[in-house]
């Protein structure tokens, strides 16, 4: 790989996510791509049952369809009282269609019924780097522990983030500043290790 005009893809197609890369990786000499600006992609299906299994899944296929290197994650919510629920299926939970407001107000209303005092729960990311070729050459993982709210705050972040307090915070994912955020994130941590990986082996 060489370092002028350096592409990368993150293979994805959620804003959030793409902004926080862009953020992420701000210092680096590369073209940051979505797969917004290729045409005609397929969607790879995320068949696997782990986190990993998905990163890799979308990497490879992704790499193989745009032929850049390409970065992908997989993450989710994993909540104690709910048997580790919404887990690899959190941005499929209460439907594929239905919105992060649905979801929250769901996994909250659930959370009520179990009427556990248990409100632990994590952050969970893995993130796979492929060449343009489809070859693995790293994985990364990065958790974030803390605890499910009582209700929703904040506006900031996506997804899950308006009813997730990390620990050592009384604030929500919603409520921080990004700042704080890409430190102690899930995705922050694994995008960190990522980050030394294409400094020191492919920024030549």
């Amino acid at each position: 790989m060489q370092t002028n005009n350096l592409q990368l893809l993150a293979a994805t197609n959620n804003k959030g996510k793409i902004k926080e890369l862009k953020e992420l990786l701000a210092d680096l000499p590369f073209e940051l791509k979505g797969l917004n600006d290729f045409a005609n992609i397929s969607e790879v299906e995320e068949t696997g049952t782990t986190f990993e299994e998905n990163a890799i899944l979308k990497a490879k296929g992704y790499a193989n369809q745009t032929g850049i290197w390409a970065v992908a994650d997989d993450s989710g919510l994993e909540i104690e009282a709910l048997n580790g629920a919404p887990g690899v299926y959190s941005a499929r939970y209460g439907g594929a269609d239905s919105g992060y407001d649905k979801k929250n107000e769901m996994i909250l209303a659930q959370m009520a019924q179990t009427g556990s005092e248990n409100r632990a729960a994590q952050f969970v990311c893995v993130m796979a780097i492929s060449d343009e070729k489809g070859e693995i050459k790293h994985l990364a993982q990065g958790v974030c522990r803390g605890k499910i709210a009582f209700q929703p705050g904040g506006t900031n972040g996506f997804g899950f983030d308006p009813i997730f307090v990390p620990d050592g915070y009384e604030n929500t994912f919603g409520e921080l500043s990004n700042e704080i955020k890409q430190k102690i994130s899930h995705r922050g941590v694994a995008s960190a290790e990522i980050i030394r990986f294409l400094r020191d082996f492919i920024i030549i």
